[in-house]
């Protein structure tokens, strides 16, 4: 199976999927608060492994930061049970809240302990870490949302992931700015629709999916290995579609919920955070297209006697969706029109 999951972290991944239920569903933001707090107990276990130090100090660092957004969450919604219907208070409460989610999702300004937690996980705990874990918070940060702040958090977010992405060697650390800057388009979403956030939240997820897998596949962490191997052309040629699916380059399957975005704030005259939004996927297209040219055209000279071939049924199919990403946007602008 993916990613090499044993019993014991099967059972703790299906707590962390209840945990989410539980949250998501809760009546009371009582509720809510222990389903994230079931959350981080069971992902800490996923993380840490006895015999390296990497993981279990990420582990630690993870659980000094959730538990410090939890107290604040906590806190928050008592002191509100107190002030009940003090209007005064409203908009301070609600910026607290959002604010603990995002903290809880690593998004600016708390975003400092997302790179480095990255850098020492598994791809597989990388990938629960961008996807998975960003549902609860973004879910329940829409129950109680202030739209001032979260309108300059998600601009910083997507000139920070952008800036951030830049000189970066480790491919873990370029795929959590990436995943700020691409957290900035997912608060714009939430802010517009659930329904749209949905959207852009899935195709962000299968794209991510098939980065950590083939990432894991060939073994790779850093940029420099991958010129140092030989490896099968259908392997890069994936590689490149998912890079250029996750920048939003048109006409790849990825532009198509950025483009969504995008129509929405023009038609609502935010021509400036459009500009912005469009701007810096352009940005992070360049920081894309720059390991893409130097994987395709550079190459070691080191271990050229090591070929790299795989045989897994799970690469036919990545292989496919990306035949299909290649012509989706054409598909799903008809559909949508």
């Amino acid at each position: 199976m993916l990613f090499m999951i044993n019993s014991n972290k099967m059972f703790f991944m299906f707590i962390l999927f209840f945990s989410t239920l539980i949250s998501i569903s809760s009546n009371s933001w009582l509720g809510c608060w222990i389903g994230l707090e079931i959350n981080l107990l069971s992902f800490i276990p996923l993380m840490s492994t006895p015999n390296n130090l990497l993981n279990s100090e990420a582990s630690l660092k993870y659980f000094l930061t959730q538990s410090i957004a939890s107290i604040n969450f906590l806190f928050t919604i008592l002191l509100k049970l107190i002030m009940f219907k003090n209007f005064f208070f409203d908009n301070f409460f609600s910026i607290i809240i959002n604010s603990s989610m995002l903290m809880k999702m690593g998004s600016i300004p708390f975003h400092f302990w997302f790179p480095n937690i990255m850098e020492g996980l598994s791809w597989f705990n990388c990938f629960i870490l961008m996807t998975w874990q960003k549902i609860t918070p973004m879910i329940l940060m829409s129950y109680y949302m202030n739209y001032n702040y979260l309108f300059l958090i998600m601009i910083f977010n997507v000139l920070i992931g952008t800036i951030g992405s830049f000189n970066q060697t480790s491919l873990r650390k370029l795929l959590a700015f990436s995943s700020i800057n691409n957290l900035g388009w997912m608060i714009s979403a939430l802010l517009i629709s659930e329904n749209l956030w949905l959207t852009y939240f899935i195709f962000y997820s299968i794209f991510l999916f098939i980065m950590c897998f083939l990432f894991y596949m060939i073994n790779i962490f850093y940029i420099n290995q991958l010129f140092n191997f030989n490896y099968n052309f259908m392997i890069k040629f994936s590689i490149m579609i998912n890079f250029l699916s996750l920048g939003g380059l048109p006409p790849f399957l990825g532009f198509f919920p950025k483009w969504l975005i995008i129509n929405y704030l023009i038609y609502n005259n935010f021509y400036i955070i459009s500009l912005i939004f469009t701007m810096t996927s352009l940005i992070m297209l360049f920081v894309y297209i720059r390991i893409i040219y130097s994987f395709f055209l550079f190459s070691s000279m080191k271990l050229k006697w090591f070929k790299i071939f795989m045989k897994n049924n799970l690469l036919n199919m990545i292989h496919f969706f990306n035949m299909i990403s290649l012509l989706g946007m054409i598909i799903s602008t008809l559909f949508f029109f």
